[in-house]
């Protein structure tokens, strides 16, 4: 059953800025369907035109990009609420690739009404452009984290704002979430080796940082992860969904 945007079960979320009638009508407009894929599954390529924009109901999935020799950069985690295929609906292609890591529902839109939802619905188009801006000043922080902190500086930052991300959103229960991603995933976005990664993981383990284990995550102490990670502001701000 697809389910209706009034119903929506993450639009509840804090996280997410409350819609008014006119607004949640017109979303269901923009709406043409869901879509549920298995692990594994690409949602999105790399030089691809792809006719349709995505928001993650439930799951989790990967944005990444390739180079020739094979090597891969986790560009960012995908989480439920992330809005997918702008990219492609302004420059009419796609310059990284998105995958599903867990199974995944998603809303599907037609992109072909982008410009219209601008002209309809302005308000909702500066909330596509906030995304935007919110989406490079993430890019910005993980480039100077990449570039200039420790690998255990590096591990601390990354999962103090997957840990925050996902308490926002309601996913898991106290000081654990749910983490199911690869060490080697983790590797590929902070630009690590996957030894020098495990080895930095069981460190942060034997001080009690934090552990990882089965796909969940356990934080004892957030504020401590930031500190180590150098977390310039670890609140999650309320943001608009689509």
């Amino acid at each position: 059953m697809t389910i209706k945007c009034v119903n929506c079960p993450i639009r509840k979320s804090p996280m997410f800025e409350a819609m008014d009638r006119d607004t949640l009508d017109f979303m269901q407009r923009f709406k043409v369907g869901e879509m549920v894929v298995e692990p594994g599954t690409p949602l999105l390529s790399e030089g691809s035109n792809a006719p349709q924009l995505y928001t993650a109901l439930s799951g989790m999935g990967l944005r990444y990009k390739l180079l020739e020799d094979g090597r891969r950069q986790v560009i960012s985690f995908v989480f439920p609420g992330d809005f997918l295929g702008l990219q492609a609906g302004v420059m009419r292609e796609m310059t990284h690739s998105v995958e599903a890591t867990t199974a995944m529902r998603l809303c599907v839109f037609d992109r072909s009404e982008l410009f219209t939802m601008f002209r309809q619905m302005p308000e909702r188009g500066f909330d596509m452009t906030w995304l935007a801006a919110t989406q490079e000043t993430f890019l910005g922080e993980a480039m100077t984290s990449i570039g200039q902190k420790s690998a255990i500086e590096r591990i601390a930052w990354a999962l103090a704002r997957v840990f925050r991300r996902l308490q926002a959103v309601g996913q898991g229960k106290g000081r654990t979430v749910p983490l199911p991603y690869r060490q080697q995933d983790l590797a590929d976005a902070l630009g690590l080796s996957l030894v020098h990664t495990n080895k930095t993981l069981a460190r942060m383990r034997e001080k009690q940082l934090m552990s990882w284990s089965e796909g969940m995550l356990n934080v004892p102490d957030i504020e401590q992860l930031e500190k180590l990670g150098m977390v310039d502001d670890g609140k999650v701000r309320e943001r608009p969904l689509f």
